[in-house]
């Protein structure tokens, strides 16, 4: 079977290119910026039909969640209409489509892990794009599915993981936010996940959401303190309020994902998040990134 995966150079679009090859059964093209702009209905249209995939799977999103407060208009040809677009034409000539979303779609109020079926309320203009964007796809008709996931980091781009190790070359001390809980989700294991789906989506019909992060809760400032701990270098980590460190877009104070449904529906590894860190750390150091 066809695979085209869209936004091919990010965090999960990379992770993909480097498990594909352990899933021969499966003939992937990757793309993104320059090769594709997919703000171009027509040059995608064009582009989907000379591939002729029979998935594609969607990682292309704006996700600079305090620039998009001021660059909505961006963010949301991102994040919703090119999504929209996308669904359209997927469902149009029968491709399976499947899409990332995010634990900010919810507000962050909750206490316990939020399911699939928990309202939404995004307070920021990130998750609201992305909620709009899974609305869109949903509306399409598109036989397909939303992954939703939470505090993705990788070896590639720029991530939480990356900013912290940079900064403890810049200076001896750190101050990270320690009242906001959630999950650190290593985006090879999101990639692993997906790449384990594919096999089975015959027997998926419709479009339905999941949620997939590594186990465990954290803070930021639990997870900064891991990195530190597990890459082995020295860091004064002092916890602060999210009041002391206040951002231009509103974070979900708590935003750990339930992920018994994807689990159970379709059996894919879900691991502890301190031991995706270590395999993320030492995949770092192997590439000179450490």
């Amino acid at each position: 079977m066809k695979v085209l995966v869209t936004g091919g150079n990010g965090q999960l679009g990379n992770e993909l290119k480097v498990l594909s090859p352990d899933f021969p059964d499966f003939e992937f093209t990757f793309t993104d910026l320059p090769e594709l702009d997919l703000g171009d209905r027509k040059a995608t249209d064009d582009f989907i039909s000379k591939i002729q995939p029979q998935i594609l799977i969607n990682c292309a999103a704006y996700t600079a969640v305090d620039k998009a407060e001021t660059e909505k208009e961006s963010a949301y040809k991102v994040n919703c209409d090119v999504v929209k677009s996308l669904a359209e034409t997927c469902s149009s000539k029968g491709i399976f489509m499947i899409h990332g979303s995010t634990d900010y779609v919810f507000d962050g109020q909750g206490s316990s892990p939020y399911t699939e079926n928990d309202p939404t309320n995004p307070k920021s203009v990130y998750g609201k794009t992305k909620l709009d964007g899974e609305t869109a796809m949903i509306k399409s008709k598109v036989n397909g599915i939303i992954i939703r996931t939470s505090w993705l980091y990788s070896s590639f781009g720029n991530n939480f993981v990356k900013t912290m190790i940079r900064l403890q070359k810049e200076r001896g001390e750190i101050n990270v936010v320690a009242d906001q809980i959630g999950s650190p989700t290593y985006a090879r294991d999101l990639a692993r996940a997906i790449l384990q789906i594919l096999p089975q989506i015959k027997t998926c019909k419709g479009i339905d959401v999941f949620h997939f992060a590594n186990s465990g809760v954290a803070s930021w400032y639990d997870f900064a303190k891991e990195i530190f701990n597990t890459s082995k270098l020295n860091c004064i980590v002092k916890p602060i309020s999210t009041a002391e460190y206040p951002t231009p877009a509103k974070r979900p104070h708590y935003s750990v994902l339930n992920t018994n449904k994807i689990l159970n529906r379709f059996g894919v590894e879900i691991p502890a998040w301190q031991s995706s860190l270590h395999d993320c750390i030492q995949t770092m150091k192997e590439k000179g990134v450490l």
